[in-house]
């Protein structure tokens, strides 16, 4: 049976550094902003396993018009646990708390090899790709909703 629910930020890293920063110091999993009152983790537990995460931070981006925004940051789902649409259920619960909360977009940098997932889902690529240092290519993604 497969539970989300919110989690403090420490309980991200152990699917944050296999997933995304795999062979790097724990202290790379810990995000800027990750402990205000405005961000939210959200964990997806597999059979009381946590196996799946995703962040929340109140964060707009002066690209878009929208006045309230939301970033996601850190999506993972474990790799043994890929491909069963954990993810798309984290962004799922994602996309509803926002609604609940009036958030008109929901934007973040999505890894190249992701892009395809987040297009499935209806987010559209802004711009060129960009590089984010020592993870790789990333797009700019969002949605209105």
């Amino acid at each position: 049976m497969n539970l989300i629910k919110e989690i403090p930020s420490k309980e991200t890293y152990i699917v944050r550094q296999p997933v995304l920063r795999n062979g790097k110091p724990i202290e790379t999993c810990i995000f800027e902003g990750d402990d205000l009152d405005t961000t939210h983790h959200f964990g997806l537990f597999d059979d009381d396993k946590l196996t799946g995460i995703i962040s929340l931070f109140s964060q707009s981006n002066i690209i878009f018009a929208e006045k309230n925004q939301a970033q996601i940051r850190g999506m993972a789902v474990l790799e043994t646990h890929q491909k069963k649409g954990f993810g798309e259920a984290l962004v799922l619960h994602c996309e509803n708390y926002c609604k609940e909360k009036n958030v008109d977009l929901i934007w973040f940098n999505a890894r190249t090899a992701a892009v395809g997932f987040y297009k499935k889902m209806n987010y559209q690529i802004i711009g060129a790709p960009f590089d984010i240092k020592d993870v790789g290519e990333h797009y700019l993604m969002s949605k209105k909703l």
